[in-house]
């Protein structure tokens, strides 16, 4: 039964269904020029040489995008942001239907929001959102090589080291701070204020407040005892 003041659609082959209806209202546009005539540049902005703007894209006052990013089609970018060189901002998500024949690729329907005074290092990668928008929160850093997965939801004034990767689906509360390599995977939820140490595994959510290290993560203090009790029977032995 459908719950109160719901519909139930039902439909053998729901992601055939819902990729046709994403493909009818945003239709891929292949670009013929580097920068996209559809695009919203404010006057103020920076484009350095080489840069490739997909259509409706909306870059803000005073944001400076360095040589040879590429912003893809409708991600919106605030005031004051800083894109460093290599970086790429709204790419597909890696999100595939498996089936007997193969994996089949799923048509991303949202887009990536950086609100203002975001910066982003060189050759970080930004996945759009499938059904939703990938966004990172006001004057949140991001260092080089950082990926961020599809719809993932980033809090603001976070800071994350280089290679941190961030599975879909994630979410990161306020003044969350990730050391590199860190990883991250999806579906999870990073309560603010979080510390995550250098080469850690997060595998399940993450209370506010808290320092975490190892693999897969737990906090630290703990993590540590654990340790040194493996370093003592070791070097009982």
């Amino acid at each position: 039964e459908a719950p109160a003041g719901k519909t139930l659609l039902l439909c053998a082959d729901p992601f055939t269904a819902y990729n046709s209806i994403v493909l009818e209202h945003r239709p891929y546009q292949h670009l013929q020029t580097s920068i996209s005539p559809l695009a919203e540049i404010h006057p103020s902005a920076i484009i350095e040489p080489n840069v490739v703007i997909g259509p409706y894209v909306k870059i803000g006052a005073n944001s400076h995008i360095m040589a040879n990013v590429t912003i893809a089609e409708h991600t919106l970018i605030g005031d004051e942001v800083i894109v460093q060189p290599g970086a790429i901002i709204g790419t597909e998500a890696f999100y595939f239907k498996r089936t007997a024949e193969g994996f089949f690729k799923w048509r991303s329907g949202g887009r990536v929001i950086l609100e203002d005074r975001v910066d982003v290092g060189a050759g970080c990668t930004i996945n759009k959102g499938v059904s939703g928008d990938t966004l990172i929160g006001a004057g949140t850093k991001l260092d080089s090589q950082v990926h961020i997965g599809h719809d993932v939801v980033v809090g603001k004034r976070c800071l994350f080291a280089a290679q941190v990767g961030i599975g879909g689906n994630c979410v990161t509360g306020d003044g969350v701070i990730f050391y590199g390599p860190v990883g991250i995977a999806q579906n999870l939820h990073i309560g603010n204020k979080v510390v995550v140490l250098a080469k850690s595994g997060v595998s399940k959510d993450l209370e506010e407040g808290k320092v975490y290290f190892g693999y897969p993560a737990q906090e630290a203090r703990t993590a540590y005892k654990e340790l040194a009790t493996l370093r003592r029977i070791t070097n009982e032995k």
